[in-house]
């Protein structure tokens, strides 16, 4: 199975319609093989969803997500901050759902025996959680990240906006993932550098790696913004 729609419905975060497209790729360099998860607004453009604030249904509150913008020489809210590119793979994905192309699928088999990417695009918290636990259920590892707090520390990392957020994560007893913009704020005694990144020397793939995920007792990541 190379893509399915593992869940088509309601987002947890605030009703609205949304999809969740699962796509297995042999492509990334960063990661290796992996299984990426689009969750996006269903009947949106992710362009037109991110400038007009109606990706709250599939980001909550993050705060990368920018301002909502009227301008119309913008195609993305106004100081987007979110590494995820809305037009590359997030729109090819989109623009490949509205014309059919995705069809769905079990959302195990999809996961079966595979690296899984929680949350390509998009916060895992707005899906209900037993799409996650059953496409997680026979997967050989995974990475996850969410804003919501507290959200299944089991299966996710906690996204960390800035230091104080991090350490107020840390004395909760959960692991963070925070953008740094220099080595210099990175905190040796709790957080280690993203062994893939440029920095680290890119000396391990994530799918190797399997540290970006919950249940684990290592050390919080970081990673230099770029």
């Amino acid at each position: 199975m190379r893509s399915a729609i593992i869940y088509n419905g309601p987002s947890l975060l605030d009703g609205k319609p949304i999809v969740v497209i699962a796509t297995y790729s042999e492509r990334n360099k960063k990661t290796g093989r992996v299984v990426q998860t689009y969750i996006m607004r269903a009947d949106i453009n992710p362009l037109e969803a991110s400038k007009t604030g109606e990706d709250y249904s599939i980001c909550g509150d993050c705060v990368m997500r920018g301002t909502p913008t009227t301008d119309p020489e913008r195609k993305q809210a106004k100081g987007r901050r979110c590494y995820v590119n809305l037009g590359q793979g997030v729109l090819i994905v989109y623009k490949s759902f509205l014309r059919g192309v995705y069809k769905p699928g079990n959302a195990r088999a999809m996961g079966r025996g595979r690296f899984v990417r929680v949350g390509t695009y998009g916060d895992p918290g707005a899906v209900p959680q037993a799409v996650w636990d059953e496409l997680l259920s026979e997967a050989s590892t995974w990475t996850a990240y969410s804003h919501q707090s507290g959200w299944r520390p089991d299966i996710a990392m906690q996204s960390a906006d800035d230091y104080h957020s991090a350490v107020m994560h840390w004395k909760a007893g959960r692991r963070t993932f925070r953008v740094i913009a220099d080595l210099g704020q990175l905190d040796h005694a709790n957080e280690a550098l993203c062994p893939a990144s440029k920095e680290a020397g890119r000396r391990v793939q994530c799918i190797a790696c399997k540290l970006c995920k919950g249940g684990t007792a290592a050390k919080s990541i970081a990673i230099v913004e770029h």
